[in-house]
């Protein structure tokens, strides 16, 4: 090795070190200062509609962040409103048949219990009998630590959502408090944003702010194009429920593919929190055409769903579907099925650092070192 490549690993090493020790420092500012940076964004996107305000009704500064506040508000909780109504109608109709089929069910599961499970259960009394004493003892005693394992589970797990419960409850008044320290934030960055827009001109040079503002510009490009992405994708599947509900004859398939469709929102199971316990109960209860048709609705959403959204993740963010599916399968494999979204975001990430010139102005940092002046 030449001291050329030993000063060029030595910069890499330097880069990445420096690179993970800021990373750590955001996040830890981040999550003390948290309120004031969520604030600081709404007041940047109120600023157009606020510059509105003040060239058309002629309102100061303090006036138009004010009013600007107070729609913002409207229209944030409006949002919120129409879909918690869509949600609740949504659920009440689903809640609606649900006493029909806990009667249904139970009326299966009786007949499945008195056809099925009865039978072997006096068969395997027979088989216990026909035991000498030791075998009796011994599976007793295997039984017995089999249901002290489950009782240990059922509690573990109860007292874990217990812990849960506990931790929201009591987490509450801490965002209540970062909530109204953000909304008041929001009214004083917005009555003051030029003049932290002048002390941001006179502090920064003009070369890192015009990366600053390409990096916030790429930032808005990409952000959107994703949420565009997973709408796309969550119309896609309430399109697919409905049509297969449709099939296989289940009344509110409407409602049920709306559901369906929000449940793509969760990062873990999406679809499968509902279809694939559904399905479940529909076996039990032996309804077996119904539970093989949701089941097999479940798999098709999940093979359509891997097919179509690299293709519809790399065209709304204009990247190359491969690289997507390389950041979706690295994200899974790091960080679980949570990955598959933190995935594409670092990626789009990197791609507007790429597009701004930071990759290429590290790469040459790296293999020339700092510019001579």
């Amino acid at each position: 090795m030449t001291q050329a490549h030993a000063f060029m690993a030595l910069r890499a090493v330097l880069f990445a070190l420096v690179l993970i020790v800021a990373s750590w420092l955001f996040i830890k500012l981040f999550s003390i200062t948290y309120p004031f940076w969520i604030a600081a964004l709404f007041a940047w996107m109120m600023q157009p509609f606020m510059r509105l305000l003040k060239n058309k009704l002629r309102l100061n500064s303090g006036f138009a962040s004010f009013f600007g506040l107070l729609v913002g508000i409207i229209v944030i909780s409006s949002l919120l409103t129409g879909i918690g109504f869509l949600i609740f109608f949504s659920l009440r109709r689903f809640f609606e048949q649900v006493p029909m089929w806990i009667e249904l069910g139970s009326s299966k599961i009786q007949i499945f219990f008195n056809d099925t499970v009865l039978p072997f259960w006096q068969q395997g009394l027979g088989l216990f009998n026909s035991l000498d004493q030791t075998q009796q003892d011994a599976l007793k005693q295997s039984i017995s630590q089999l249901g002290t394992q489950l009782g240990n589970l059922v509690g573990s797990t109860g007292q874990a959502l217990l812990d849960w419960t506990s931790r929201v409850i009591f987490g509450l008044p801490g965002f209540l408090v970062a909530f109204l320290f953000g909304v008041i934030s929001i009214y004083f960055m917005g009555k003051s944003w030029h003049s932290y827009q002048s002390a941001f001109r006179k502090v920064i040079p003009l070369s890192v702010r015009s990366k600053i503002q390409a990096f916030i510009q790429g930032v808005r490009v990409r952000l959107l194009g994703f949420i565009r992405a997973q709408v796309i994708l969550m119309f896609i599947t309430a399109v697919i429920v409905f049509i297969g509900l449709l099939i296989i004859r289940v009344d509110g398939a409407l409602t049920l593919a709306i559901i369906v469709g929000l449940a793509e929102l969760l990062p873990y199971l999406g679809t499968g929190t509902i279809l694939i316990p559904w399905g479940i109960y529909l076996l039990i209860s032996g309804d077996l055409s119904l539970a093989f048709g949701v089941l097999i609705l479940y798999a098709i959403i999940v093979v359509i769903r891997q097919m179509i959204e690299p293709k519809i993740l790399s065209s709304s963010l204009n990247l190359n579907p491969v690289a997507v599916l390389i950041s979706m399968f690295a994200g899974l494999q790091l960080m679980g099925a949570v990955g598959i979204i933190v995935g594409p975001l670092i990626l789009v990430l990197v791609m507007i650092f790429h597009d701004i010139g930071m990759t290429t102005s590290v790469g040459h940092f790296i293999r020339d070192g700092w510019k001579k002046t």
